[in-house]
């Protein structure tokens, strides 16, 4: 088995307005750095479209029609000032779920190790009945429930280190115990949720971090918080909201993290998943809106994945 990589082309389809941050030029600068040699051993596997059935684990029907019937003809709609709909972005929201649902089939059903799905629109932003933030849906909820409900999993572990708070996460599984979450996020931020206040049913875990720190306050939040809680918890399977704009060059977020920042969470993740989840690991890509920054943190990140 090996790493294996899900993407398609329906993602830069998802259109947003010039200088908006979250832009299909973000996967263009992925795909450029994964067609280095150093990653010929990936698994590439083109992403097949989701179930709609599956998103209503999470979101009601009534919302999910309410943005299925907000994709315009032509032209850009906005939900709010962020949140941006174009004529393909349903195919694409729909693909990413289909990605992120197959990632979970995939390491349960033992044709990989672990997978990296390289979509968008984000995700970690949608709550149950609210689109923003960039995202529409929240696929890695989605994939929580679709590993529950086609794979009999009791606990999943959903550990997010993208810069902003997920706040859509937390709020979908607020008061689910048979769920973890947990957070390192500058905090005060956008969306202004993930105090360590906000613990849920006890399930919930924020680390938020102050502006302008780096390297060493996270792998503290990491190991302090973040850590502790896996290893109580021992998921059957772990889903990383992988944002990378907690780095330095990052121009949405003040935290001054480098890639071997990634490389480093990304391992003691694999860490946690072999020793409670038979090595089960899911990764969705959420931010990150510096090319350069994004491009090399993600190498970092699935070069540490391919090291098993």
């Amino acid at each position: 088995m090996a790493t294996r990589l899900y993407t398609h082309p329906i993602y830069l389809e998802h259109l947003t307005p010039p200088g908006h941050p979250e832009r299909p030029d973000r996967l263009r600068a992925i795909q450029r750095v994964l067609d280095d040699e150093a990653f010929a051993p990936l698994d590439r596997v083109e992403a097949p479209e989701g179930d709609p059935q599956t998103v209503l684990a999470v979101h009601p029907r009534d919302f999910v029609e309410r943005i299925k019937a907000a994709v315009p003809q032509d032209g850009l709609v906005g939900i709010d000032g962020d949140t941006v709909l174009s004529p393909r972005s349903w195919q694409a929201a729909l693909t990413a779920i289909g990605a992120a649902n197959a990632a979970v089939d995939d390491v349960f059903g033992g044709r990989a190790d672990n997978v990296f799905v390289a979509a968008r629109p984000p995700g970690h932003h949608a709550e149950k009945t609210t689109a923003m933030g960039f995202c529409l849906f929240n696929y890695a909820a989605i994939a929580a429930r679709h590993a529950q409900g086609r794979h009999g999993a009791e606990r999943i572990a959903i550990v997010d280190w993208d810069v902003h708070h997920g706040n859509g996460t937390q709020d979908i599984f607020w008061d689910d115990p048979s769920v973890l979450y947990c957070s390192t996020h500058q905090m005060p931020l956008y969306p202004g949720t993930g105090a360590k206040n906000e613990t849920g049913a006890g399930n919930i875990v924020n680390a938020p971090l102050a502006p302008r720190t780096g390297s060493e306050t996270f792998r503290d939040a990491f190991s302090s918080r973040v850590l502790p809680a896996l290893d109580a918890f021992r998921p059957d399977l772990i889903i990383v909201s992988a944002g990378f704009d907690a780095h330095h060059r990052d121009p949405l977020a003040e935290i001054n993290l480098v890639e071997d920042d990634f490389d480093w969470a990304t391992g003691q993740l694999m860490e946690q998943a072999g020793r409670h989840s038979a090595g089960r690991l899911v990764s969705l890509l959420e931010g990150g809106y510096d090319l350069q920054g994004l491009a090399f943190s993600v190498a970092a990140h699935v070069g540490r994945l391919m090291k098993g």
